[in-house]
């Protein structure tokens, strides 16, 4: 929201009066004064007026898990163990998944209460690569290497997918990095070449790499350097 709204919607307080106040510098966020009314505010900022606390502010929470094997990537589920019920941490209900992954498909999960956050690493405009380990059911032809680079057709959704990089591993092995999530991407992308992914692990987001100390359903907080990376 923006500040001179977030003034406006105050007990006796009308547009021009919080135009008014940003004006002569009575307003300040984070311990900042602040004279532009379009300065955008969200729930995790301070926001005082003539000293008078009116946000005392939430803090932004940021965890990095392990998701296991047949564990919803959901916040809820009646049937099955979510990526949120692995937490233990208070009020997780308002935390959401920046990317999420299939019920078989293990590793990295980013779990936060920021969306502006959560946007900047997930969104296709960003182009941050997501790095998945896969193995599959055949040998892996070496001709997916370029044709990956290229770009697939997909025709459900009639576009070419974003070029891919595909490090060959072994024979039923390979290290594939995707600029975009479409619906089951990296399963479509192997079977295009009527090649079964038998098992999916994703071990990067943009920058953030998952820990290798984390062991299957565990989970850390991210550290200051990892968060100021997105």
């Amino acid at each position: 929201m923006r500040l001179d709204r977030f003034l406006a919607n105050l007990p006796h307080c009308s547009h021009r009066q919080a135009r008014l106040l940003l004006a002569s510098g009575r307003a300040a966020v984070n311990g900042n004064t602040v004279f532009d009314g379009t300065h955008d505010v969200r729930i995790f900022d301070r926001i005082e007026l003539d000293g008078e606390l009116l946000q005392a502010g939430k803090p932004a929470r940021f965890f990095m898990l392990n998701k296991p094997v047949g564990c919803v990537s959901a916040t809820a589920d009646p049937q099955h163990l979510t990526v949120l019920d692995l937490l233990s941490e208070p009020d997780k209900e308002e935390l959401h998944i920046a990317g999420r992954l299939d019920f078989n498909t293990t590793g990295l999960m980013i779990i936060t209460n920021d969306g502006l956050w959560s946007r900047r690493l997930t969104q296709p405009e960003s182009l941050l690569g997501k790095t998945y380990l896969v193995e599959t059911e055949d040998p892996i032809d070496p001709i997916c290497v370029d044709h990956f680079a290229q770009g697939l057709y997909f025709r459900f959704e009639n576009l070419i997918t974003r070029p891919a990089e595909l490090e060959l591993l072994g024979s039923h092995r390979a290290r594939l990095t995707l600029h975009e999530g479409r619906y089951h991407q990296v399963k479509r992308m192997f079977g295009h070449f009527n090649n079964k992914v038998t098992a999916l692990h994703r071990e990067r987001m943009g920058p953030l790499l998952l820990d290798p100390t984390l062991a299957p359903g565990q989970y850390r907080s991210l550290t200051p350097v990892e968060i100021a990376q997105v």
